[in-house]
């Protein structure tokens, strides 16, 4: 028997996704044109044994959380629960307080995946290393360039028994170029180290300073509290990939995680492809189109395109490498290159919304995609166009790499500008 926990956080964290998580919590923002947490869903629901996923995170359980958890167990068959933390406990903390949920049914392990990933999920591999070498903790890990090694957890392993002999959490210096992929495979053991976390924030609570700083007791930092801590004690080893991973912080990366995805349902799920027909829009590449969307024939569509529910693309439109959010409204003749195109927004005639690509460097097979915030310095970086929700944009303007938020309407070109 085997259980999963996808840890979604809550409002507090992926700022650098704003102005994305207004609408809609983090986890639920489609990526090639289902939530981001059901390609998780979807991963862990097809391993043989598979009896439960827990969503565990303090986001206020809503409508539209409400909605999927319904949608995902009636389509998977599988029991899904949100278990609402009653703070931000890190991601430890809500794993030991919600430890008997996890252990309940007497799971042989149990999968945990941070639900800002995005991965081919090699969770049957895993389960199979595991099963031949069990041990505490399984950590998924991938290889990073030496520069981009310093934004992640670093993993210094033994080449021959794969046991995780250092960790450091995004270290100020090189350590190592494996690099930790935010996907675990725990055994019931691996709660103890986090009952020792737990007893020992509880010892330290007694020196609180005298400002109230003390993050509580069930504050638990996986990475910093038990990884480094256990590293070299034989009860950490990690399984390599050389499958697509990537982090989904930024808008950039979202635009980049659905490219990943869409790439993939050529094996997973072509059903979600869209074909080009007689009669239908020309397209290019992979593209998914919402089955309610209405696409006028001359459009021209991908490569890496996705088009949510309800939405309408005007004749003679060209998109290209973005996504296109429920509700929106491309009218004639609208060129829409790399950018996110918020939810009921309408884009006028023979208007050009265009975004700068910042993928990683294709000459660097170990590159991996920059989630940098929208602004630097007090300015917006040269990344992602991104037009929020019931915004409308008149006909023949320019908008380059720019935001724009809700309840606008432009009348001019606007490059690299916040428009609020």
């Amino acid at each position: 028997m085997l259980k999963a926990v996808i840890l979604i956080g809550g409002p507090q964290k992926g700022t650098r996704f704003r102005p994305l998580s207004f609408e809609v919590p983090k986890p639920l923002f489609p990526v090639a044109g289902v939530p981001m947490i059901q390609h998780h869903v979807e991963a862990c629901a097809q391993v043989p044994g598979m009896q439960e996923i827990l969503l565990i995170g303090f986001y206020q359980p809503d409508e539209s959380l409400t909605r999927f958890l319904e949608a995902a167990q009636q389509e998977f068959n599988l029991p899904i629960r949100y278990l609402q933390e009653f703070a931000p406990l890190g991601t430890g903390g809500g794993l030991y307080h919600f430890r008997d949920q996890i252990l309940a049914g007497s799971p042989e392990a149990f999968f945990v995946l941070n639900a800002d990933v995005c991965s081919d999920f090699p969770l049957s591999t895993m389960l199979d290393a595991h099963r031949c070498q069990p041990h505490p903790f399984l950590l998924l890990g991938t290889t990073a360039n030496r520069t981009q090694s310093l934004n992640y957890g670093c993993i210094v392993e033994n080449p021959q028994t794969h046991e995780v002999l250092h960790y450091v959490e995004k270290p100020s210096t090189f350590v190592s170029d494996i690099i930790n992929c935010g996907i675990y495979l725990f055994s019931p053991e691996a709660l103890k180290p986090l009952r020792d976390v737990f007893q020992r924030n509880q010892q330290d609570r007694q020196l609180e300073d005298s400002l109230g700083l003390w993050p509580g007791a069930g504050t638990i930092r996986l990475e910093q509290d038990v990884f480094s801590a256990l590293a070299g004690q034989g009860q950490i080893y990690v399984h390599l990939t050389d499958g697509i991973w990537s982090q989904i912080k930024s808008a950039g990366s979202a635009l980049y995680a659905s490219r990943l995805y869409l790439g993939r349902y050529q094996f997973t799920h072509p059903e979600r492809l869209a074909k080009h027909t007689p009669g239908g829009p020309r397209i290019r590449g992979n593209v998914y189109i919402h089955p309610t969307a209405k696409v006028a024939p001359s459009a021209v569509l991908g490569p890496n395109v996705s088009i949510g529910e309800g939405v309408t693309v005007g004749e003679g439109v060209r998109l290209r490498e973005s996504i296109v959010l429920h509700g929106a409204t491309l009218q004639e003749h609208t060129c829409v290159l790399h950018s996110i195109v918020g939810w009921g927004s309408t884009v006028g005639r023979w208007a050009r919304v265009e975004g700068t690509p910042n993928d990683p460097n294709p000459n660097d097979p170990r590159a991996h995609m920059d989630s940098e915030s929208l602004f630097k310095d007090g300015k917006l970086l040269p990344a992602i166009t991104i037009l929020g929700c019931r915004v409308r944009i008149p006909a023949e303007v320019l908008i380059l790499n720019s935001i724009v938020l809700p309840h606008k309407e432009l009348s001019r070109s606007f490059t690299n500008q916040i428009i609020l």
